[in-house]
């Protein structure tokens, strides 16, 4: 079988992201700036690990799956890497929803390092290059890839909360 990629996660977060609104690959490829052939490649991916439905109607992420691998296996597959000071997109507990629970501190905030951000903090990896633009476009999957950061990426209760966020996302039947 052919490993996950990172673009697979994107994929599936904005698939969670449409809920149930009905989508092309031409169109998924164009929200995610992505080539239309690496969105056929991770949705075929995210079927053979039984992250995404491979039934009749519509492909749908498999929610449940989905989540215990964001919560238990995503930071191990893709760790973050962080890096020095940048201009770019806050993420993790900067960022919407968990900015609204956690009390910023005086240290620099994570960002996905980003040519449109307007806040200066610490260099951030997002799961794939393509996520912050992309994310920029959709405030709902800007949530899901910046609470996915938190769970990759943040300390204790950061996750924690992160968790409680994400469950509360996939478990929503939209």
């Amino acid at each position: 079988m052919e490993e996950l990629k990172p673009q697979d996660v994107l994929v599936l977060l904005k698939l969670v992201s449409y809920g149930a609104e009905r989508w092309t690959y031409a169109e998924l490829a164009e929200d995610l700036r992505l080539s239309p052939s690496m969105v056929f490649s991770a949705i075929k991916r995210s079927q053979k690990a039984r992250l995404l439905g491979s039934g009749e109607g519509p492909l749908r992420p498999l929610r449940g799956n989905l989540q215990e691998f964001l919560v238990h296996g995503v930071k191990y597959v893709f760790p973050v890497i962080r890096g020095g000071l940048a201009r770019g997109i806050p993420t993790a507990y900067a960022a919407p929803p968990l900015n609204r629970e956690i009390s910023q501190s005086t240290d620099p905030p994570p960002v996905w390092p980003h040519p449109e951000g307007q806040v200066r903090g610490l260099e951030f990896s997002p799961i794939h290059r393509a996520a912050p633009g992309a994310a920029l476009k959709d405030p709902k999957l800007y949530e899901l890839l910046a609470l996915s950061d938190a769970i990759r990426g943040g300390r204790a209760r950061e996750r924690e909360l992160a968790i409680r966020e994400l469950k509360v996302r996939l478990g929503r039947a939209q």
